[in-house]
């Protein structure tokens, strides 16, 4: 299993989490749609030759984005990331995977 994490300004949260759960993300036994999210702020400074979706070119923005994380089997995380950053509205969304270990008592 995987946890997933993203950023994802206000106004695209509703529409990527629902892009990632349509193809398997956010499974947990007899539950779906599972996941955490917090606001807060992020920072970028778009480079020359980018095309961002918020900002301008050389200036620093700031913007309130929300973090989502999850849970994702072995055999959908590849799907999934590829839904998030198809749902996404950033040129190159920040997200991380971890390989989570199963721990058995």
């Amino acid at each position: 299993m995987y946890k997933l994490s993203f950023y994802v300004p206000e106004s695209h949260l509703e529409p990527v989490k629902k892009a990632v759960f349509a193809v398997g993300g956010g499974r947990i036994g007899a539950y779906d749609s599972c996941c955490w999210q917090s606001l807060g702020q992020g920072q970028f400074r778009p480079l020359e030759g980018s095309n961002p979706f918020l900002g301008q070119s050389g200036v620093v923005e700031q913007v309130a984005e929300w973090k989502v994380e999850m849970v994702v089997a072995d055999e959908l995380i590849h799907d999934v990331v590829k839904a998030l950053k198809k749902a996404h509205p950033y040129e190159t969304p920040a997200f991380e995977v971890w390989r989570l270990s199963d721990m058995v008592f």
